[in-house]
């Protein structure tokens, strides 16, 4: 059986504004108009951010609701909708896992290293994820380094995180000069990691395609779009996120893998 990629597209993230491409996504609207484009171009996922009215990071339940009820109008069941606790120097770990609970998303992704916080105790972390579980949200676990892959073990192993369907995530060259990814960046991760759950990876800057394709041909899955990169393989300027995740689809077609629907991601983790 061919691999089956799942592509999840990353649309706007918590920094990037409009005035740095038009065709950045930060209302309910425009979400929604880019859920449908990257659904057409291959996408299984979405990992969408919502924003203050000035564009600003939030964190808010409501506003999660109503973007996630307008990509549901857009395009129904077909893309899985991820939504995001990140911290962006703005929310501590309580404020996160309260949104989570408030919310109660289809999915969501958790940075590990944003909970493993002073304050934030054993019991809280094995209660939150726990609650994850119990109430079915398809979790992704953000993994920055090395360090953060033996935590998560350490984590799993003494049974502060359950047993689960846990979906985890790579992040190549967060904290590399200029921040920008190269493909060799997956290499200490594979190492460090136990095989235990399904992987994905997401890339910083103009190799972020090259990074997805490397993720793809060795068995893991790829998050591209305009939170971390607004460019081609070539070097332009990407139209828009669907361009990015097209990108993928056809270097999936390269490796005789399949792009995996909102149904078999949904049918692998919940």
């Amino acid at each position: 059986m061919t691999h089956s990629l799942i592509v999840t597209v990353a649309p706007n993230g918590a920094y990037k504004q409009p005035a740095q491409h038009a065709a950045l996504p930060i209302t309910a609207e425009t979400l929604a108009d880019t859920a449908k484009a990257c659904l057409d171009a291959g996408a299984a996922m979405l990992h969408m951010h919502v924003r203050h009215p000035d564009g600003r990071h939030l964190l808010d339940a409501h506003a999660y609701q109503e973007a996630t009820a307008a990509v549901r109008r857009a395009v129904g069941r077909e893309l899985v909708v991820q939504i995001t606790t990140e911290a962006a120097q703005v929310y501590q770990p309580p404020v996160q896992m309260a949104v989570v609970r408030e919310a109660r998303p289809e999915a969501v992704s958790v940075g590990l290293r944003e909970l493993l916080q002073p304050g934030v105790s054993e019991r809280d972390l094995q209660d939150f994820f726990q609650w994850l579980v119990a109430n079915e949200v398809m979790t992704q676990v953000i993994l920055y380094d090395t360090a953060d892959v033996a935590h998560w073990q350490r984590l799993r192993a003494s049974g502060v995180v359950p047993h689960a369907k846990w979906f985890v995530l790579f992040v190549l060259g967060r904290y590399a000069a200029g921040q920008t990814s190269s493909p060799t960046d997956l290499l200490p991760f594979l190492a460090a990691d136990d095989g235990a759950h399904p992987w994905a990876m997401c890339a910083f800057g103009a190799q972020e395609n090259a990074c997805a394709i490397a993720a793809a041909a060795l068995g893991g899955h790829v998050r591209v779009g305009f939170e971390n990169n607004l460019h081609l393989k070539d070097g332009s300027l990407a139209a828009d996120n669907a361009a990015l995740v097209r990108q993928v689809a056809q270097g999936a077609q390269a490796l005789g893998q399949r792009l995996a629907s909102a149904h078999e991601v949904r049918a692998r983790f919940l």
